[in-house]
């Protein structure tokens, strides 16, 4: 059986229709140093237990979502819109 993951527009989709595109965090002010731009889009953190991270639904809605999930055991707690900041319990 496929896990699912809630979808505030599909519904319950399996996780193949969806991509991981990294951590949801704030994008560094336009004329911010060299050295935060580097950080922001080469270095990721990789903590153990919930971590909110940008997916996008591919092969659904294609729209961009936020899912918080444990990176340790993949147990999804929720997901909203990114643009509407709806959320949907799993």
């Amino acid at each position: 059986m496929a896990s699912l993951l809630p979808c505030p527009h599909c519904g319950p989709r399996p996780r193949e229709e969806f991509t991981v595109k990294g951590a949801a965090q704030a994008r560094p002010a336009p004329d911010a140093s060299p050295d935060v731009w580097f950080d922001y889009v080469y270095l990721r953190d990789n903590p153990r237990g919930a971590y909110a991270e940008y997916w996008h639904h591919t092969s659904g809605c294609r729209r961009w979502l936020i899912v918080t999930r444990d990176t340790a055991t993949h147990d999804v707690f929720d997901s909203r819109d990114a643009a509407e900041g709806r959320e949907v319990r799993a």
